[in-house]
């Protein structure tokens, strides 16, 4: 089930950059849409409240790791809606998979996991293919080159940590995780939408409400399936199983947005993509380092 869940989840957001940009499209902004879907999936979600409260009566245990949780995975959603709308939708989401190296090292302060050779690989992995990736001989330092990469990088930054998190406050039910997302995302969007001059719903047509409302309901199933995931297994094993969605993304992407990538951009790719495979490595090699120190460390 833990995997089923996660699998489940790269499958969504491996496509729903899709009906977002549909959406802008149709006149419905991606602020907008995510400020809309996520209330929603909040509302489809109601159910849970009661123990959502439950959870939340006991401030004390679980007062700061629940605010980390909500402003994480609500700035890794939004953050991740407003690149793809904006940005190649590969270049983005592999920005967005440098998580593996934002994993570990949340994991090492937050979590106590151990760093041993294959995290220092995963990281050295990890940058050199976001260097391959982004370096321009014009621009010097290889950074994010435009608003859309800043924001999938640093939503990638935010999905991490909010795995980790969701993975430490072991006290929080599945339910209050899943409520936190859609409550983090709207209230990070909400500001976002004033800034820009308000909110207009009345001018949104029938059909652009009924995918939102679809959106909001596979929001709503898909938070709760991916935080059983994480919940009920490493977080560095969450994180391999995440990386369907690069094969989802890469295949809609062509198929959807008629977007290719270069030869750079797969070399980085590979290289990103390979790191995250080892990230399932982090654990095994922990498991077997403490068993050395057991007694019964020959079996």
């Amino acid at each position: 089930m833990p995997i089923a869940g996660i699998l489940s989840g790269a499958l969504v957001w491996g496509l729903i950059w899709y009906p977002y940009r549909v959406l802008q499209e149709a006149g419905v902004s991606g602020p907008m849409a995510t400020l809309i879907t996520y209330l929603l999936a909040m509302l489809c979600g109601g159910f849970m409240l009661p123990r959502v409260w439950r959870d939340l009566r006991y401030r004390s245990v679980s007062g700061w790791w629940v605010v980390l949780l909500v402003f994480s995975a609500g700035w890794a959603n939004f953050g991740y809606v407003l690149g793809m709308l904006q940005g190649e939708v590969m270049r983005v989401l592999l920005l967005f998979y440098l998580a593996p190296v934002w994993t570990i090292l949340f994991s090492h302060y937050l979590l106590g996991e151990r760093l041993n050779r294959y995290g220092y690989l995963i990281i050295t992995l990890s940058l050199s293919g976001a260097f391959i990736m982004l370096w321009e001989p014009s621009l010097g330092v290889p950074l994010p080159q435009n608003i859309s990469e800043w924001l999938g990088l640093s939503a990638g930054m935010g999905f991490a940590l909010s795995n980790v998190v969701s993975r430490r406050a072991a006290h929080l039910s599945v339910e209050a995780k899943a409520f936190s997302i859609w409550f983090g995302t709207a209230l990070l969007t909400a500001p976002f939408l004033v800034w820009q001059g308000g909110w207009q719903f009345s001018g949104i047509a029938a059909q652009s409400w009924l995918i939102l409302a679809l959106l909001g309901i596979v929001l709503c199933s898909c938070s709760f399936a991916v935080q059983y995931g994480v919940t009920h297994m490493p977080a560095n094993r969450a994180m391999l199983l995440f990386l369907f969605e690069l094969v989802v993304a890469a295949y809609a992407s062509w198929l959807l947005a008629d977007e290719a990538m270069g030869a750079r951009d797969w070399l980085g790719a590979v290289l990103i993509v390979f790191a995250s495979l080892l990230s399932g490595r982090l654990n095994a090699g922990s498991a077997r380092d403490e068993c050395s120190h057991c007694p019964d460390s020959g079996k």
